[in-house]
């Protein structure tokens, strides 16, 4: 007698996972590929190549969506002493900021079990700390953000400055979440937080003085 259908079902094959698709045209998108910020709420859209530098245009689609650069900056000389980490009142050692353009300031966000998440702290405090580097004169609203990463070594505590896409930044929020155990994160997530940051550098390039917008 032959078996039902239904339990024939366990001895199939499972099926190959759907290929990521541009969420604008549908095409089939490889495995690293662009996003556009949706500007009504800020939430990402996976897009192919084309889509992306069409929304690279100014007044695209009515502005309806924005695409999220490709540059990665660093800034070797910006400097936080003690003081001016502690008004930026963020509990652990990595935060990213960026400014929202509906709302005209920035927004402090840090990787958490939970997700990101924001830091309430006076607007004033981010620009007076933040206003040091010629990085935050560059930062594109929405779609680029400032990320900071302090470590405490033998000599001291010291803080490194990058101005990354968005979309790198809820990436590390994403690592964070998955791989986060304990109280600090674990051995897994700090790995995870290390390999992040060292892409991040050797993509970074010295920020310069005539930098362009």
């Amino acid at each position: 007698m032959s078996a039902p259908a239904t339990g024939l079902r366990r001895f199939r094959a499972p099926a190959p996972p759907q290929p990521e698709r541009c969420e604008l045209c549908g095409t089939a998108l490889s495995g690293h590929h662009r996003h556009l910020v949706r500007s009504e709420n800020r939430s990402l859209t996976c897009a192919c190549t084309p889509c992306a530098l069409l929304f690279e245009q100014r007044g695209a689609g009515q502005g309806q969506y924005r695409s999220v650069p490709d540059r990665y900056l660093a800034d070797p000389a910006h400097t936080l002493d003690e003081g001016a980490w502690e008004r930026l009142q963020i509990p652990v050692g990595t935060a990213f900021f960026f400014r929202n353009a509906e709302l005209d300031r920035l927004v402090a966000l840090y990787p958490s079990p939970a997700g990101a998440t924001e830091s309430e702290l006076d607007p004033a405090s981010w620009q007076a700390v933040l206003g040091g580097t010629p990085l935050a004169a560059l930062l594109q609203p929405d779609v680029e953000a400032l990320l900071l990463r302090r470590e405490q070594g033998a000599a001291g505590s010291s803080v490194e400055c990058f101005l990354v896409p968005i979309d790198v930044c809820y990436e590390l929020v994403g690592r964070m979440r998955l791989t986060w155990q304990g109280f600090d994160g674990g051995a897994e997530a700090r790995a995870e937080l290390a390999a992040f940051f060292d892409n991040v550098r050797a993509r970074a390039r010295a920020v310069r003085t005539e930098e362009p917008a």
